[in-house]
């Protein structure tokens, strides 16, 4: 039944961007869905990683990887608005799109990282693979700077992207290093 909630919750940014778009409408639909499903990636992969932090105050460490799946899923939908709705399929335009911009760049790398620890976070795979799953630290890095970069100015929010990023890597490295227990 958790895991049930949990998953609606995480589907709710979905189900608000399909109502924006066909019910209440957006002026530039294609930079709409860029904001949302990008955000949305990015909120995820924070949470995917702060959740062994939360371990003694809560519990949340078994869902996890249901959480990086959805982070992946948000993440695929925005490099499917790129790739369909923003580049119209138009690979060899989508290539030199992406070797222009090295914010595009970053997040290509980011989501083949991301792509992979997805494809391996499969039981039979996982056990094999899962020190590779750390690969979610650079992927994070990259993804924030690839938001960041997008912006094209530094507003508050990209400053808090950016204190957010560092405080999660902050703390991740005071557990790792055994110095803060959580």
């Amino acid at each position: 039944m958790r895991r049930a909630l949990i998953a609606l919750l995480l589907l709710a940014p979905l189900g608000f961007l399909l109502f924006r778009l066909f019910v209440s409408g957006e002026e530039d639909p294609i930079k709409y869905i860029y904001t949302v499903t990008g955000g949305t990636a990015l909120t995820l992969l924070y949470a995917t990683t702060s959740l062994s932090l939360l371990r003694r105050a809560a519990n949340l460490v078994r869902y996890r990887r249901m959480v990086g799946l959805f982070a992946f899923f948000y993440a695929a939908l925005h490099l499917g608005n790129f790739l369909v709705l923003d580049m119209e399929l138009d690979l060899k335009a989508a290539f030199s799109e992406t070797l222009e911009r090295p914010f595009i760049y970053l997040g290509m790398l980011s989501f083949t990282i991301l792509l992979f620890m997805a494809v391996t976070s499969l039981p039979p795979l996982f056990a094999k693979y899962v020190r590779y799953h750390r690969l979610i630290y650079p992927a994070l890095l990259m993804t924030s700077t690839h938001f960041v970069m997008a912006q094209k100015v530094l507003s508050p929010l990209q400053w808090g992207v950016v204190a957010v990023m560092v405080f999660i890597g902050v703390l991740k490295l005071l557990q790792r290093t055994g110095r803060v227990r959580f």
